[in-house]
């Protein structure tokens, strides 16, 4: 027994459905990346995740970025942008036909941060260690939150 799907009804969501696929279609081509429809989440290029917070004196910025040498990995900072970018490669000892499943991103990757104002990038400083790089950046000294004592009377 065949089933056969009829639209003989008015399907609501059919018109939500279309104007979501016709944003994603805007954010994809908008965003820089190819609007591809067939190719899957960990095909597409990777961004290291990242954590920036503020501490007293420095804003400290952390990337993960397993697997690669330090001289793979170029760190740029401009103004209140920092940039980090560089390539993940294919492990060139295992054939591609010989992979029977593959998760691990790989390829281009480029990050680009806005840090709060009054970051000093003239004295920042980048540690790479166990896959983490980590970007200390310091405050100047007019964005340093200053401390005054209040006389009561």
């Amino acid at each position: 027994m065949a089933i056969i799907k009829r639209k003989d009804y008015y399907d609501p969501f059919s018109e939500l459905e279309r104007l979501h696929d016709e944003v994603n279609r805007l954010f994809d081509f908008s965003l820089g990346r190819f609007p591809e429809r067939n190719i899957g989440l960990l095909e597409r290029g990777w961004a290291p995740a990242v954590d920036v917070y503020d501490s007293k004196d420095n804003v400290i910025v952390k990337a993960d970025l397993p697997g690669l040498a330090k001289d793979e990995i170029d760190v740029t900072i401009e103004g209140n942008t920092v940039v980090i970018k560089g390539e993940k490669k294919h492990d060139s000892k295992v054939k591609e036909e010989n992979y029977v499943r593959t998760e691990r991103f790989r390829g281009v990757f480029h990050r680009t941060i806005t840090l709060p104002n009054g970051v000093d990038s003239s004295k920042a400083k980048a540690e790479y260690k166990n896959g983490t790089l980590e970007l200390t950046l310091p405050k100047k000294e007019e964005a340093k939150p200053k401390q005054i004592s209040v006389e009561i009377k």
